[in-house]
């Protein structure tokens, strides 16, 4: 059953989106786009070749016209009835930039992938990025969610974010006026960051070399990289390892459909075959329950999830869930 429909929402677009220099694809398949490859298809997606590009897409969407951000991928989880309006996916041309612009000052585009800000580091001989090395997203995400792994935060190293409103406005924050805690930000998720500023401290090469080898190692012994995932699926409570939390209920290498919680790391959600998102997210809940009952914590999503669930293919919340 066809939820969406790309093709009358970009009719009603008008003659304003033949000044576009992007690409706009009507009824775009998420599946090619998550890492999960699951899920159903944007009613319309649009790829903006650079920032004017962006703002002059903007500037002509209806402000009724939903909107949605997505980046390369990695943490997302898309509902079988697709997602409806427009999905904003930024291009690696017009934003995956990365460059030295001062002494130790590294900036980056939005859709740069998180572990090329950490090569560039390292080549530069600047500390302080190692941590990127081993987040599977790129740095609009990380932006987004102040991305972190081995202690390291997103916080600590961005000192400038420049974002275009859903007006198509730009704007610049520093870090205090993003309102950093822990995997969230306090400005307004309307806000698509195109591009970052952020800040290292001088360090020998080898030893951020050694720190970037020791995340590698670390991902790949003990995280299912090679499978169809989209990383934690669950923040860390506070004072608790969500992973463990999990384990002790039970819930290493749970099934549901096509779903799987990783044996090697069950804080992990993988494909394991063709998963539909509705088996992603039912077997979600289905730890968020158990979890809940054996310890009486209630874990909270760090996979953002997006969309509109197919008619008879809900997921309510577990019993003990706040609306989220």
């Amino acid at each position: 059953m066809k939820q969406v429909d790309g093709e009358k929402l970009l009719a009603s677009l008008g003659e304003g989106v033949n000044q576009l220099r992007g690409r706009l694809t009507p009824d775009a398949s998420m599946e090619r786009v998550t890492w999960f490859q699951a899920g159903g298809l944007a009613e319309l997606m649009f790829q903006p070749h650079d920032v004017d590009d962006l703002v002059t897409f903007l500037k002509l969407l209806p402000a009724e016209v939903p909107l949605t951000v997505v980046g390369v991928g990695s943490n997302l989880l898309v509902r079988d009835g697709g997602i409806p309006g427009v999905v904003v996916r930024l291009s690696a041309k017009g934003f995956g930039q990365v460059e030295l612009v001062g002494e130790n000052l590294i900036r980056a585009g939005a859709i740069c992938p998180d572990k090329h800000i950490a090569a560039m580091a390292m080549d530069n001989g600047i500390g302080g990025f190692a941590f990127y090395y081993g987040i599977p997203g790129s740095i609009g995400g990380a932006l987004r969610m102040n991305a972190g792994a081995n202690g390291g935060e997103t916080s600590q190293r961005v000192i400038e974010v420049h974002a275009v409103d859903r007006q198509g406005n730009q704007h610049v924050f520093s870090k205090e006026d993003m309102g950093y805690s822990y995997r969230h930000t306090s400005v307004s998720k309307d806000l698509i960051f195109t591009h970052a500023v952020f800040e290292g401290y001088p360090e020998e090469r080898a030893k951020i070399r050694a720190e970037m080898d020791a995340v590698r190692q670390h991902r790949e012994t003990v995280q299912p990289i090679k499978e169809k995932t989209g990383g934690s699926t669950f923040k860390n409570p506070p004072g608790h390892s969500a992973w463990k939390l999990i384990d002790d209920a039970g819930c290493r290498g749970l099934m549901n459909g096509g779903a799987q919680m990783s044996s090697l790391h069950c804080n992990f959600m993988i494909n394991i075959g063709h998963a539909t998102g509705y088996d992603l997210e039912y077997l979600g809940e289905m730890v968020r329950q158990r979890v809940f009952e054996h310890a009486g914590i209630k874990l909270e999503w760090e996979i953002k999830r997006l969309g509109i669930f197919m008619p008879g293919r809900e997921v309510r919340p577990f019993q003990g869930a706040t609306t989220e």
